[in-house]
Protein backbone atom coordinates (compact mmCIF):
# COMPACT_ATOMS: atom_id res chain seq x y z
CA UNK A 1 0.00 0.00 0.00
CA UNK A 2 1.79 3.12 -1.02
CA UNK A 3 1.28 6.51 1.45
CA UNK A 4 1.31 10.39 -0.13
CA UNK A 5 4.42 12.58 1.14
CA UNK A 6 1.29 14.89 1.61
CA UNK A 7 0.32 15.05 5.08
CA UNK A 8 -0.92 16.98 8.80
CA UNK A 9 -1.27 16.16 12.12
CA UNK A 10 -2.30 18.08 15.15
CA UNK A 11 -2.28 17.62 18.31
CA UNK A 12 -3.36 19.47 21.74
CA UNK A 13 -2.23 18.79 25.42
CA UNK A 14 -3.62 20.56 28.05
CA UNK A 15 -1.60 21.11 31.00
CA UNK A 16 -2.22 23.27 34.60
CA UNK A 17 -1.04 26.38 33.74
CA UNK A 18 -0.84 26.24 29.77
CA UNK A 19 -2.07 24.84 26.77
CA UNK A 20 0.53 23.17 23.94
CA UNK A 21 -0.36 22.15 20.52
CA UNK A 22 1.75 20.29 18.18
CA UNK A 23 1.28 20.39 14.82
CA UNK A 24 3.18 18.47 11.94
CA UNK A 25 2.76 18.94 8.45
CA UNK A 26 4.84 17.09 5.22
CA UNK A 27 5.39 17.82 1.61
CA UNK A 28 6.74 16.09 -1.14
CA UNK A 29 10.92 15.65 -0.55
CA UNK A 30 13.78 13.75 -2.03
CA UNK A 31 15.25 13.08 1.08
CA UNK A 32 13.99 13.74 4.59
CA UNK A 33 14.26 17.98 5.59
CA UNK A 34 12.97 18.61 8.89
CA UNK A 35 12.11 22.23 9.92
CA UNK A 36 11.42 22.55 13.60
CA UNK A 37 9.81 25.28 15.30
CA UNK A 38 10.54 24.71 19.35
CA UNK A 39 10.43 27.23 22.07
CA UNK A 40 13.27 28.03 23.85
CA UNK A 41 12.67 25.95 27.07
CA UNK A 42 12.15 23.27 25.07
CA UNK A 43 15.31 23.84 23.05
CA UNK A 44 17.43 21.20 24.82
CA UNK A 45 15.15 18.25 23.38
CA UNK A 46 15.04 19.12 20.31
CA UNK A 47 17.20 16.69 18.79
CA UNK A 48 15.30 14.11 20.71
CA UNK A 49 11.93 15.18 19.08
CA UNK A 50 13.78 15.83 15.53
CA UNK A 51 14.80 11.70 16.10
CA UNK A 52 11.32 10.61 16.93
CA UNK A 53 10.14 12.46 13.41
CA UNK A 54 12.94 11.06 11.74
CA UNK A 55 11.88 7.36 12.99
CA UNK A 56 7.82 7.61 12.30
CA UNK A 57 8.29 9.48 8.66
CA UNK A 58 11.05 8.39 6.46
CA UNK A 59 10.76 10.60 3.58
CA UNK A 60 9.61 14.54 3.27
CA UNK A 61 9.87 17.73 3.81
CA UNK A 62 8.58 18.05 7.11
CA UNK A 63 7.45 21.50 9.48
CA UNK A 64 7.82 20.45 12.64
CA UNK A 65 5.92 23.18 15.82
CA UNK A 66 5.58 23.44 19.35
CA UNK A 67 3.45 26.44 20.25
CA UNK A 68 2.54 27.13 24.34
CA UNK A 69 -0.43 29.15 25.37
CA UNK A 70 0.09 30.28 29.13
CA UNK A 71 -3.50 31.08 30.86
CA UNK A 72 -1.84 33.55 32.62
CA UNK A 73 -1.52 31.72 36.01
CA UNK A 74 1.60 31.62 36.03
CA UNK A 75 4.52 34.69 35.14
CA UNK A 76 8.25 33.92 34.42
CA UNK A 77 8.47 37.81 34.60
CA UNK A 78 8.69 39.20 38.07
CA UNK A 79 9.26 42.56 39.79
CA UNK A 80 12.72 42.96 41.26
CA UNK A 81 10.96 44.71 44.83
CA UNK A 82 14.46 44.97 46.64
CA UNK A 83 15.82 47.23 43.29
CA UNK A 84 12.56 49.71 43.32
CA UNK A 85 12.43 50.09 46.89
CA UNK A 86 15.85 51.28 46.82
CA UNK A 87 15.22 53.54 43.71
CA UNK A 88 12.59 55.08 45.12
CA UNK A 89 14.29 56.00 48.65
CA UNK A 90 17.64 57.05 46.40
CA UNK A 91 14.36 59.28 44.19
CA UNK A 92 12.97 60.49 47.66
CA UNK A 93 16.14 61.32 48.99
CA UNK A 94 16.47 63.93 45.71
CA UNK A 95 13.14 65.61 45.64
CA UNK A 96 10.09 65.28 47.66
CA UNK A 97 7.13 63.34 45.80
CA UNK A 98 4.13 61.26 45.94
CA UNK A 99 4.50 58.15 46.67
CA UNK A 100 2.92 56.84 42.97
CA UNK A 101 4.85 59.25 41.00
CA UNK A 102 8.19 58.08 42.83
CA UNK A 103 6.55 54.72 42.20
CA UNK A 104 6.28 55.58 38.60
CA UNK A 105 9.46 56.81 37.92
CA UNK A 106 11.24 53.62 39.47
CA UNK A 107 9.92 51.36 37.01
CA UNK A 108 11.53 53.19 33.96
CA UNK A 109 14.74 52.35 35.63
CA UNK A 110 17.07 49.36 34.66
CA UNK A 111 16.51 45.95 36.73
CA UNK A 112 13.21 46.66 38.09
CA UNK A 113 12.11 43.76 36.31
CA UNK A 114 13.47 40.06 36.15
CA UNK A 115 13.09 36.86 33.97
CA UNK A 116 13.26 33.83 35.94
CA UNK A 117 14.12 30.95 33.84
CA UNK A 118 11.81 28.23 32.95
CA UNK A 119 13.29 24.90 33.79
CA UNK A 120 11.81 21.62 31.99
CA UNK A 121 10.02 19.49 34.14
CA UNK A 122 10.68 15.83 32.96
CA UNK A 123 7.21 14.66 33.56
CA UNK A 124 6.03 17.30 31.25
CA UNK A 125 8.18 16.56 28.74
CA UNK A 126 6.87 12.95 28.76
CA UNK A 127 4.01 14.38 27.75
CA UNK A 128 4.83 16.01 24.63
CA UNK A 129 6.60 13.21 23.69
CA UNK A 130 3.09 11.47 23.92
CA UNK A 131 1.44 14.47 22.15
CA UNK A 132 4.23 14.37 19.07
CA UNK A 133 3.74 10.48 18.50
CA UNK A 134 0.02 10.99 18.47
CA UNK A 135 0.42 13.87 15.94
CA UNK A 136 2.64 11.99 13.45
CA UNK A 137 -0.07 9.05 14.10
CA UNK A 138 -2.77 11.47 12.71
CA UNK A 139 -0.07 12.44 9.80
CA UNK A 140 0.39 8.62 8.60
CA UNK A 141 -3.07 8.20 8.80
CA UNK A 142 -3.81 11.12 6.23
CA UNK A 143 -0.74 10.15 4.15
CA UNK A 144 -2.60 6.74 4.00
CA UNK A 145 -6.15 7.93 3.21
CA UNK A 146 -4.39 10.03 0.27
CA UNK A 147 -2.22 7.24 -1.31
CA UNK A 148 -5.35 5.51 -1.52
CA UNK A 149 -6.69 8.21 -3.79
CA UNK A 150 -2.73 8.06 -5.67
CA UNK A 151 -3.39 4.42 -5.78
CA UNK A 152 -6.50 4.41 -7.82
CA UNK A 153 -4.74 6.80 -10.00
CA UNK A 154 -1.90 4.47 -10.71
CA UNK A 155 -4.32 1.46 -11.34
CA UNK A 156 -6.22 2.93 -14.15
CA UNK A 157 -3.19 4.47 -15.72
CA UNK A 158 -1.74 1.30 -15.72
CA UNK A 159 -4.94 -0.56 -16.95
CA UNK A 160 -4.71 2.11 -19.62
CA UNK A 161 -0.92 1.05 -21.05
CA UNK A 162 -2.13 -2.35 -20.79
CA UNK A 163 -5.05 -1.92 -22.70
CA UNK A 164 -3.07 0.35 -25.17
CA UNK A 165 -0.30 -2.48 -25.26
CA UNK A 166 -3.19 -4.52 -26.62
CA UNK A 167 -3.47 -3.16 -29.53
CA UNK A 168 0.14 -2.85 -29.78
CA UNK A 169 0.67 -6.05 -30.09
CA UNK A 170 -2.54 -6.55 -32.54
CA UNK A 171 -1.07 -3.81 -34.95
CA UNK A 172 2.28 -5.24 -35.08
CA UNK A 173 1.56 -8.37 -37.04
CA UNK A 174 0.17 -6.21 -40.11
CA UNK A 175 2.80 -3.70 -39.48
CA UNK A 176 5.55 -5.94 -40.59
CA UNK A 177 3.35 -6.99 -43.88
CA UNK A 178 2.98 -3.48 -44.75
CA UNK A 179 6.91 -2.74 -44.15
CA UNK A 180 7.48 -5.86 -46.25
CA UNK A 181 5.22 -4.84 -49.16
CA UNK A 182 7.14 -1.51 -48.98
CA UNK A 183 10.55 -2.88 -49.29
CA UNK A 184 9.21 -5.44 -52.02
CA UNK A 185 7.71 -2.43 -53.98
CA UNK A 186 11.14 -0.13 -53.35
CA UNK A 187 13.00 -3.03 -55.27
CA UNK A 188 10.78 -3.33 -57.73
CA UNK A 189 10.07 0.73 -58.67
CA UNK A 190 13.97 -0.11 -59.45
CA UNK A 191 13.29 -1.83 -62.57
CA UNK A 192 16.37 -4.27 -61.89
CA UNK A 193 16.40 -8.00 -60.96
CA UNK A 194 16.98 -8.51 -58.14
CA UNK A 195 18.69 -11.98 -56.79
CA UNK A 196 16.35 -13.70 -54.26
CA UNK A 197 18.30 -14.88 -51.42
CA UNK A 198 20.20 -12.08 -51.15
CA UNK A 199 16.70 -9.90 -50.87
CA UNK A 200 15.26 -11.81 -48.58
CA UNK A 201 18.58 -11.98 -46.51
CA UNK A 202 18.25 -8.40 -46.12
CA UNK A 203 14.27 -8.20 -45.71
CA UNK A 204 14.89 -10.86 -42.93
CA UNK A 205 17.54 -8.24 -41.17
CA UNK A 206 15.20 -5.24 -41.60
CA UNK A 207 12.38 -7.19 -40.11
CA UNK A 208 14.55 -7.77 -37.39
CA UNK A 209 15.57 -4.20 -36.53
CA UNK A 210 11.90 -3.36 -36.50
CA UNK A 211 10.93 -6.28 -34.20
CA UNK A 212 9.89 -5.27 -31.34
CA UNK A 213 8.81 -8.91 -29.44
CA UNK A 214 10.84 -8.24 -26.72
CA UNK A 215 10.02 -5.01 -25.71
CA UNK A 216 6.33 -6.03 -25.37
CA UNK A 217 6.96 -8.92 -23.38
CA UNK A 218 9.56 -6.42 -21.27
CA UNK A 219 7.00 -3.76 -21.13
CA UNK A 220 3.92 -5.62 -19.87
CA UNK A 221 6.20 -7.36 -17.34
CA UNK A 222 7.26 -4.09 -15.66
CA UNK A 223 3.34 -3.01 -15.70
CA UNK A 224 2.64 -6.27 -13.84
CA UNK A 225 5.47 -5.55 -11.49
CA UNK A 226 4.66 -1.77 -10.80
CA UNK A 227 1.77 -3.36 -9.68
CA UNK A 228 2.88 -6.05 -7.65
CA UNK A 229 4.99 -3.01 -5.58
CA UNK A 230 2.58 -0.78 -4.94
CA UNK A 231 -0.17 -3.04 -3.75
CA UNK A 232 2.80 -4.43 -1.49
CA UNK A 233 3.19 -3.55 2.43
CA UNK A 234 5.19 -0.82 2.10
CA UNK A 235 5.60 2.13 0.45
CA UNK A 236 7.80 2.45 -1.58
CA UNK A 237 7.90 5.21 -4.37
CA UNK A 238 11.72 5.49 -4.99
CA UNK A 239 10.94 2.23 -6.54
CA UNK A 240 7.99 2.77 -7.94
CA UNK A 241 9.79 5.21 -9.78
CA UNK A 242 13.05 3.22 -10.93
CA UNK A 243 10.28 0.69 -12.93
CA UNK A 244 8.55 4.21 -14.57
CA UNK A 245 12.01 4.81 -16.10
CA UNK A 246 12.20 1.01 -17.22
CA UNK A 247 8.32 0.96 -18.95
CA UNK A 248 9.32 4.63 -20.10
CA UNK A 249 12.27 2.86 -21.61
CA UNK A 250 10.51 0.27 -23.73
CA UNK A 251 7.77 2.41 -24.66
CA UNK A 252 10.39 5.21 -26.64
CA UNK A 253 11.57 1.94 -28.28
CA UNK A 254 9.12 0.76 -29.16
CA UNK A 255 8.26 4.14 -30.84
CA UNK A 256 11.76 4.38 -32.65
CA UNK A 257 11.26 0.54 -34.15
CA UNK A 258 7.15 1.14 -34.68
CA UNK A 259 7.89 2.81 -38.29
CA UNK A 260 4.02 3.02 -38.84
CA UNK A 261 1.89 5.78 -38.04
CA UNK A 262 -0.68 3.88 -36.11
CA UNK A 263 1.72 2.43 -34.16
CA UNK A 264 3.30 5.48 -33.55
CA UNK A 265 -0.23 7.28 -32.43
CA UNK A 266 -0.24 4.69 -29.95
CA UNK A 267 2.92 5.23 -28.40
CA UNK A 268 2.20 8.91 -28.39
CA UNK A 269 -0.82 7.68 -25.87
CA UNK A 270 1.63 5.85 -24.22
CA UNK A 271 3.91 8.12 -23.41
CA UNK A 272 0.88 10.34 -21.73
CA UNK A 273 -0.39 8.40 -19.48
CA UNK A 274 3.42 7.36 -18.26
CA UNK A 275 3.96 11.08 -18.00
CA UNK A 276 0.92 11.27 -15.38
CA UNK A 277 2.14 8.88 -13.42
CA UNK A 278 5.77 9.95 -12.74
CA UNK A 279 3.70 13.78 -12.31
CA UNK A 280 1.90 11.76 -9.34
CA UNK A 281 5.04 9.62 -8.63
CA UNK A 282 6.20 12.99 -6.98
CA UNK A 283 4.17 12.70 -4.22
CA UNK A 284 4.68 9.14 -3.15
CA UNK A 285 6.65 7.79 -0.07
Amino acid sequence: MIQSMTGFGKHVLQLPGKKITVEVKSLNSKSLDINARVPQVYREKELELRNTIAQALNRGKIDFSLYVESNGEEASTRINQSVVRDYMAQLGEISQGEELRLLEMALRLPDTLKTEREELDPKEFAQIQEAVSKALEALIVFRSEEGLTLEADFNQRIENLQELLKEVVARDTERLSAVRERLEKAVADLQEAADPNRFEQELIYYLEKYDITEEKVRLNKHLEYFLNTMNSEASNGKKLGFISQEIGREINTIGSKANDATMQRLVVQMKDELEKIKEQMLNVL
